[in-house]
């Protein structure tokens, strides 16, 4: 049997090790997305069917102070504010990307427009960004840069194609008559008209016989 050096070992079992905590990290971490989002959703049902009842922080609270005794930290009052502000936020359970931590939702979900919350959710995503970095691209406006961005380039291509001179070369309308051109037309049109009158009849008059 082929010995194997300490040294390589040691990277061995690290990198086992290294491999089930983020395994351990991931499930742990899609688990407890969910149950915030199943919280969430039965606290905003449980509000939406009492209408008629005050339904705001004592209620929060009173549950907080029994969940807290129960199972410990995690579930104090402003962590339920935001599970209730959570699914809201992202009413449909199969659109969360289990990639982001609770942190990442709690910056989406104080974002109030749905196209901006889509925008940072996907940019994190596919850059794999940090909570630091999901926060300074917030802090930086990034989607309303991307915004302007897009409405200057649709700006610069409508004042491109009304250019008659792009209509004119890629064959989208006939060419305009130049005003040169346009004088030896109503010309031309003038001598005809002149050499087909009859005597004494006004060869302009509209709607005169040839």
């Amino acid at each position: 049997m082929m010995e194997i050096s300490e040294d390589s070992l040691f990277q061995s079992v690290k990198e086992i090790i290294r491999q089930s905590r983020e395994k351990v990290f991931r499930i742990a971490n899609s688990t407890l997305l969910l149950t915030y989002w199943q919280i969430g959703k039965l606290i905003v049902e449980d509000e939406q069917q009492g209408k008629e009842r005050e339904y705001g922080k004592q209620t929060l609270k009173n549950i907080s102070n029994k969940l807290s005794l129960e199972f410990g930290k995690g579930f104090d009052c402003s962590n339920l504010s935001n599970m209730r502000k959570f699914y809201p936020a992202f009413p449909i359970v199969d659109t969360l990307s289990l990639q982001l931590s609770w942190s990442h939702y709690r910056l989406l979900f104080g974002q109030d427009d749905k196209s901006k919350r889509s925008y940072y959710l996907n940019e994190a995503v596919q850059n794999k960004w940090n909570v630091r970095d999901l926060k300074r691209q917030i802090n930086s406006l990034a989607y309303e840069r991307v915004l302007e961005h897009k409405k200057s380039l649709i700006e610069n291509i409508h004042s491109i194609i009304q250019d008659p001179y792009i209509f004119e070369f890629s064959g989208f309308l006939p060419k305009k008559q130049s005003l040169c051109q346009q004088i030896l037309t109503l010309t031309s049109k003038r001598r005809t008209i002149k050499r087909n009158h009859r005597p004494g009849q006004n060869p302009f008059r509209a709607g005169s016989k040839q």
